[in-house]
């Protein structure tokens, strides 16, 4: 990627069925060049997942994903011992203990040679590495797509630093991990809490807002083509008028994909109210919203009419 410019990266993006802003081409060519996580904030559906995704295909490496959640900590996020195979082990080796313990006539000796033996059961041979430290062993180098790290806990949080900072991670039993390959590492937050200053700075900030009309356009017409144009516009107008409105939750990217499919599935030929109504559960998610935007269908559907303000 080092050989793109951030001008032809947006071209590779919509090659891959991405439709990237200057911003997002700008922030992805950084992060890559100047081997920075890039932090992507931005509300739900804007395609901050989609983000990670159609880097790793245009990098043309593998994309590595870490799910956060409260509680999750470095057990789940970077590596676990494979208890299974140690006990099989341990029983299968327990004949060989009279064998172990020869030679030895004190019970710190014992002690001694026990840990020796134990030692053997943390090695790499029953490590079961999770998404961070697969991340660090790729070879050819990945994208890293920490999502939603803002449903984690502060404590997960500052266990990153490590890695953000230096592209490794500390494990008691085997030592330091260096990444072979520096990974493309991306961040995802909703903005359900603050995120601390210290990862921040780490991190390259991207914000990416809803899409404006000709850009949701552009999107619609690339991942659903065949649905026709006069359609795809009249729809796109009305999301968008949706969005003003005083909802409880904005219709995302992909819902509105989602209503464009059923465009098509349907063999709707135009877009008119009781369509609308019929397949509004496709785009709002709460009745309360879908009660709200059903009493001003008729008038939604007006060109150019525009939507009642915010509360």
């Amino acid at each position: 990627m080092t050989a793109l410019s951030h001008e032809s990266l947006r071209e590779r993006f919509a090659e891959h069925g991405y439709m990237a802003t200057n911003a997002i081409a700008m922030a992805v060519y950084l992060g890559h060049a100047l081997q920075k996580p890039i932090l992507v904030e931005g509300p739900p559906g804007v395609g901050k997942t989609e983000l990670a995704k159609a880097s790793a295909s245009v990098l043309n490496v593998p994309l590595i994903r870490l799910q956060c959640y409260e509680g999750l900590d470095e057990s789940k996020a970077l590596y676990e011992w494979k208890y299974g195979k140690q006990l099989l082990y341990t029983q299968i080796l327990k004949d060989k203990l009279g064998d172990l313990m020869k030679g030895t006539h004190t019970l710190a000796e014992s002690v001694s040679r026990l840990h020796e033996f134990g030692d053997i059961f943390y090695s790499e041979d029953f490590l079961e590495p999770r998404p961070l430290l697969k991340a660090l062993r790729e070879e050819n180098g990945c994208v890293l797509l920490i999502d939603e790290i803002d449903k984690s806990d502060h404590e997960f949080e500052s266990f990153l630093l490590e890695l953000l900072s230096d592209y490794q991670i500390s494990v008691p039993e085997i030592g330091t991990v260096k990444a072979r390959s520096i990974p493309l590492v991306f961040l995802t937050s909703n903005n359900t809490r603050e995120l601390s200053d210290a990862l921040k700075r780490r991190c390259l900030h991207l914000y990416i807002p809803f899409p404006d009309v000709v850009l949701e356009n552009a999107i619609v017409r690339s991942r659903v083509p065949n649905l026709r144009e006069d359609l795809r516009l009249q729809l796109v107008e009305f999301v968008h008028k949706i969005r003003e409105m005083d909802l409880r939750k904005q219709p995302a990217i992909s819902e509105t994909l989602d209503w464009a499919r059923a465009l098509v599935l349907l063999h709707a030929d135009k877009f008119e109210g009781q369509w609308v109504a019929d397949t509004l559960n496709l785009l709002l998610k709460h009745e309360e919203d879908l009660n709200q935007v059903k009493s001003e269908i008729n008038r939604l559907l007006v060109p150019g009419g525009g939507a009642p303000g915010r509360r």
